[in-house]
């Protein structure tokens, strides 16, 4: 199983509760929103409601009130009207007043009926609907309204004996009266004594004027329409929304009737529209939401997708899309734990450094070695078995647990496979490259049964293949172990003195071909330990090399021999270039800056390189020397005659110098090969007008012999071996420096 997909479906979940709390939040907002402009808006509408309702009944109480006072008003003006005061002061009373009361009818047209009676409820006159009524009509009266004269009655059902006032004042003036079928407005006002005659006090005592008026469902329809209100009804019952209603209220005690409508609702009209505006709102909401829906929808699945690369890659080398080292240690521990757990097998580890991935990135970019580590991967995944875990460790470094071997044969054949794929050539991007590849192999449980020890351990015989040539695998042997800890010992010491201006630098000198006089010197770089004394070039050079420490320790170098150089004009300066540092992509420049920096003429620097640097790339090197030889820097090829040593190579690239290798003068005196192989090269130099230079001249018959097939500069222990700067100036000071060598 893969590791990084433990993870994805909790992810997934956690991903999936994101966007349904997400949501939950969003409407429960929304219905809160919702819910508070809903209340807010009932709210004002009820308020609104309540206002209207308060303000109608104040105003059907006003004119109700207003009208029964006017009725009042009128009947008690019929005190002081001329026909009554005639009528009532004639000798026969009765036909008067009956007479007077006919003429004055048209004034009780607000009353539905109107009568002039005794304390005793006797009838005198009366009018009904504008005819003349009398006695019976009067009983009627009577029966409803027991406080008129004549009234009194108890045996009716309480509805009968319901008499009722609008107002506060007293209820002999003006009261409302309900048999439960009929609802009458009754007024009642006592005659003046000062009109009545003699006689007719004698013959009635005190008269009363008595008028009503019905509450007719006409004069119901008309309160609906005057006062804007509706299903106007009167009931004995009390009603539940006293903002509209009226208690017709009781001499006795409480209201005995009511006087209902259903009021103008305003606030409706107010709740009709926000209606629509809720409509509306929730509407956009919905359109809102959905939107946000989709989004966050579509952001939740991109939060889920990006946690499951984030999980996916957190296992997974971006660029080569191999496991990556969490990946490559969390399966080794699996591979070992179910090892232990079996108690029998075994697995191996190989860990694998590119050879040549550096200089292939310092050539071409970046972008190329990124291309190279894909290629690599690939075909590094195609030579292992099923069940096996290739991964890249980080830079350059891959790493293999080959499961299910006991013995180094089963992983020989696997490591011959990954050296035969790697070794082919490659194209990045159209242009082809070789590399190479070092291998260390670790066994458990033979060499160790926990990651941390296997890993060392392959790592060290990783250490020991590159120390024995490259292009090759090693498996761990205990030996490694020693030789390691001393070169890991030597890097360490070495990258201190290097930081600390620790080294010293000799000088070798280079002289004329009759051996007379120094022509220069080529700067080489020594170590005085401060435990192991003097370390050998060839015990450190190649550590630097191979921990990328030779960039900087060929800077020290050529800084030291630019500014220690410039005590001697006259001499040429020669510095090797390291094939690494020759490839770094910044080296023209370093070169360059160096040389501005020490203030060193350009034109006294001969750089010598090896021809294994021009050929492995030929364009790149091509590029650089000519750069170089712009700025008056002179080129040596060192070490002339044992690579390639192809006429090609020298025509095309722009040499000043090319020197002999040692090698060829040590054997020339004991064959005869070697000199006629010693004079081609010294007749090829000169027939291509480069200088030649025999390095490793040791004595006065090889000295006669170079001199005499045409060398140019001589170089060896038979001049002077490389010695420190007070040396060269003693040297310098000497007329003949070298006469009693060449004597010898």
């Amino acid at each position: 199983m893969n590791p990084a997909s433990v993870t994805q479906q909790p992810s997934a979940i956690q991903s999936s509760r994101l966007f349904t709390g997400t949501m939950i939040i969003l409407a429960g907002a929304f219905l809160l929103v919702l819910a508070a402009a809903t209340a807010l808006v009932l709210a004002i509408g009820n308020d609104a409601n309540e206002q209207e309702a308060l303000r109608q009944k104040q105003r059907i109480e006003a004119v109700l009130d207003s009208q029964m006072r006017l009725r009042r008003v009128r009947l008690e003006a019929m005190n002081v009207q001329s026909d009554f005061r005639q009528a009532l002061e004639s000798d026969d009373p009765l036909l008067a007043i009956q007479a007077a009361f006919v003429r004055l009818s048209q004034r009780f047209l607000d009353f539905d009926g109107a009568y002039i009676v005794s304390a005793s409820g006797r009838v005198f006159a009366g009018v009904e609907g504008g005819m003349q009524a009398g006695q019976p009509a009067y009983d009627g009266l009577k029966r409803l309204a027991p406080l008129i004269p004549g009234g009194g009655r108890t045996d009716l059902p309480p509805p009968a004996q319901a008499f009722l006032s609008i107002t506060d004042s007293p209820p002999t003036v003006a009261f409302i009266a309900s048999d439960g079928y009929e609802t009458f407005g009754l007024m009642s006002t006592e005659l003046s004594p000062a009109l009545l005659s003699p006689a007719m006090q004698k013959l009635a005592g005190k008269l009363f004027l008595v008028g009503y008026q019905r509450l007719s469902a006409r004069m119901l329809t008309e309160m609906q329409t005057r006062y804007r209100v509706s299903s106007v009804a009167v009931t004995a019952r009390k009603p539940a929304d006293l903002h509209a209603a009226l208690p017709l209220l009781s001499p006795e005690g409480p209201p005995r009737a009511w006087l209902t409508w259903t009021p103008e609702r305003p606030g409706d009209a107010i709740l009709g529209r926000f209606r629509w505006a809720l409509f509306g709102l929730a509407l956009l909401f919905a359109t809102i939401f959905g939107y946000v829906l989709r989004n966050l929808r579509s952001a939740a699945f991109q939060i889920a997708l990006r946690e499951r690369q984030i999980q996916r890659l957190a296992g997974q080398d971006e660029l080569s899309l191999l496991p990556n080292r969490r990946t490559f240690d969390a399966r080794l521990d699996l591979e070992l734990a179910q090892l232990s757990r079996r108690g029998s097998g075994g697995l191996a580890i190989l860990l694998l450094d590119l050879d040549r991935f550096k200089a292939v990135n310092d050539t071409y970019g970046h972008t190329a070695g990124d291309e190279l580590i894909r290629q690599v991967a690939a075909r590094l995944a195609s030579v292992v078995r099923l069940g096996d875990t290739v991964a890249r460790l980080g830079g350059d470094e891959f790493g293999i647990i080959q499961a299910n071997v006991t013995t180094p044969e089963g992983c020989v054949a696997l490591g011959e496979r990954i050296l035969a794929c790697l070794t082919q050539p490659f194209s990045i991007f159209g242009v082809e490259t070789s590399i190479g590849c070092s291998i260390g192999i670790a066994m458990a449980p033979q060499d160790g049964s926990d990651r941390q020890t296997l890993l060392r351990l392959a790592d060290t015989a990783l250490y020991q293949s590159k120390n024995e040539g490259r292009n090759r695998y090693s498996f761990f042997e205990e030996s490694m172990n020693r030789s390691l800890q001393l070169k890991r010992m030597v890097e360490e010491d070495l990258r201190q003195v290097i930081a600390n201006d620790r080294l010293e630098l000799h000088f070798q000198p280079q002289v004329s071909i009759d051996g007379s006089r120094i022509i220069g010197v080529e700067a080489l770089v020594r170590w005085n330990h401060p435990i192991h004394g003097w370390v050998p070039p060839s015990d450190f050079i190649g550590i630097a090399e191979e921990r990328g420490l030779i960039v900087p320790l060929s800077e020290w170098v050529l800084r030291r021999a630019c500014r220690e150089a410039m005590a001697w004009p006259e001499l040429k300066l020669a510095v090797n270039v390291s094939p690494i540092q020759f490839r770094h992509k910044d080296f023209v420049a370093s070169i360059l800056r160096i040389v501005q920096e020490t203030g060193f003429d350009p034109a006294r620097l001969e750089l010598e390189l090896t021809e294994g640097v021009v050929v492995e790339d030929a364009d790149a090197a091509e590029t650089a020397m000519m750069d170089l030889r712009s700025h008056g820097i002179s080129l040596a090829l060192d070490d002339f005659g044992i690579g390639y040593s192809s006429l090609i190579y020298l025509r095309r690239f722009a040499f000043d110098k090319i020197k002999i290798d040692r090698s060829f003068l040590e054997y020339m005196e004991t064959t005869g090969e070697s000199a006629i192989l010693v004079h081609s090269i010294a007749h090829l130099g000169r027939a291509l007008g480069l200088r030649v230079c025999a390095e490793g001249v040791e004595t006065s018959e090889q000295h006669r012999f170079l001199q005499a097939i045409g060398c140019h500069e001589l170089q060896g222990f038979l001049f002077s071996k490389a010695v420190p700067r007070s040396e060269i100036d003693r040297l310098l000071k000497l007329e003949n420096p070298f006469a009693a060598a060449l004597a010898a």
